[in-house]
């Protein structure tokens, strides 16, 4: 290796919300609604935006604090801001609906399969970190559904850490999980320049900013730091031209590719 080079890459961690999926406005709005109608057919509209505004909350809070949470903590929060067993409302729903069917919120980038097939062809290792309340189960599902479950060599959700993103031990996990001692031999892809960006600069890995324009740019409340990327792709396919130019020795400070 030539003095002063960066290290060869090894492997390559994935945000998912926003990154792998597209980005949307709501997390799971479709549940707060299937909620709503178990718990009150009549009044479904206005529960519903009554749970969606208590997610939102919890969300911020916890985005605030780093503290991770578990949809155990939200749903009892739930529950406490409209009054009504809101937990059990999920179970009842889950039982009588596959998770599959009704979270579209969830389902994977067009480009998501290629492109982790591709970066798997060079010889990469494949991570996944993802701040979310929702169990590791769920995930599970939703990743097989689209294919791409067994594409990853290791999965790691905030929900069994102390920490979300961008704290730094939630990315020495995502590390860890994948047996890769120099973070400067890892790159970050994600959409969020304060929660993926800075924080996957902060431990030492290298980062792609996908930046489309569909979701928000400044993280949540509480999030700081350098949000500035190695480089910018306007969509999941151009990360591997990325990937080759920086194999090939060609890494510059800042690129940005359509």
């Amino acid at each position: 290796m030539i003095a002063g080079a960066p290290p060869a890459i090894e492997a390559v961690v994935f945000d998912w919300g926003g990154t792998l999926t597209p980005f949307h406005d709501v997390d799971l709005l479709d549940l707060w609604r299937m909620v709503a109608l178990d718990l009150a057919p009549g009044d479904a509209r206005e529960l519903t935006r009554a749970l969606e505004g208590s997610e939102q909350r919890w969300w911020a809070t916890t985005g605030a604090s780093g503290r991770s949470g578990t949809v155990t903590e939200l749903l009892a929060v739930a529950s406490a801001a409209v009054g009504l067993d809101v937990a059990g409302a999920v179970h009842r729903v889950a039982a009588r609906h596959d998770l599959c069917a009704w979270t579209p919120h969830t389902v994977c980038d067009p480009d998501a399969l290629l492109a982790l097939h591709l970066v798997r062809t060079r010889g990469l290792r494949i991570g996944l970190l993802t701040n979310t309340h929702w169990p590791r189960s769920w995930h599970s599902r939703w990743l097989a559904r689209d294919g791409i479950l067994d594409l990853f060599d290791a999965r790691v959700y905030t929900n069994d850490l102390p920490f979300s993103k961008p704290h730094p031990d939630a990315f020495h996990a995502a590390l860890a999980s994948l047996g890769v001692r120099d973070p400067g031999a890892a790159v970050f892809v994600g959409d969020r320049p304060a929660s993926d960006i800075a924080g996957a600069r902060g431990v030492g890995m290298r980062t792609v900013l996908l930046s489309d324009g569909a979701g928000p740019r400044s993280g949540v409340p509480g999030e700081a730091g350098d949000g500035r990327a190695d480089a910018v792709i306007g969509r999941l396919g151009r990360l591997l031209g990325v990937l080759d130019g920086w194999a090939a020795g060609r890494r510059r400070p800042f690129s940005r590719a359509g």
